[in-house]
């Protein structure tokens, strides 16, 4: 078994799909339209979802925002340089929420920033070796 991925809806594709490219730089894997539904999905990741677990992005027609609720904690992203991933999101206009610097009680460093829904996604620093 493998998760495959993490379905989260969003408020505006087109925006959300902007953020997840050009902002965290994930690639769009797939994007498909279902008028009878009236939804769109969209599915972005790293790497081809036969090798990793990719995040879809629900759009349901007509919805323009929806309540986080309180059991939504946050995806979590390697990243090689936290500090310098926070200046080049910041630079492309994402919104950083807590800064890089360590993690409260230890020495790991990480930081968190928000996409345009409110969904928070942690950077945590793993240095290529």
């Amino acid at each position: 078994m493998r998760i495959l991925h993490t379905m989260i809806r969003v408020g505006d594709l087109d925006r959300s799909l902007k953020f997840y490219t050009e902002v965290l730089n994930m690639k769009l894997l797939r994007k498909r339209e279902f008028p009878e539904g009236k939804f769109t999905l969209a599915f972005v990741g790293y790497s081809d979802e036969a090798d990793s677990a990719v995040i879809e992005l629900t759009y349901n027609w007509g919805v323009e925002k929806y309540d986080l609720g309180s059991g939504y904690g946050h995806i979590a992203i390697a990243v090689e340089d936290v500090y310098r991933a926070c200046a080049e999101i910041k630079q492309l206009g994402g919104k950083v929420t807590r800064e890089a610097g360590p993690m409260k009680g230890g020495t790991l460093a990480i930081a968190f920033v928000e996409d345009p829904d409110g969904y928070k996604i942690e950077l945590i620093h793993r240095p290529v070796a």
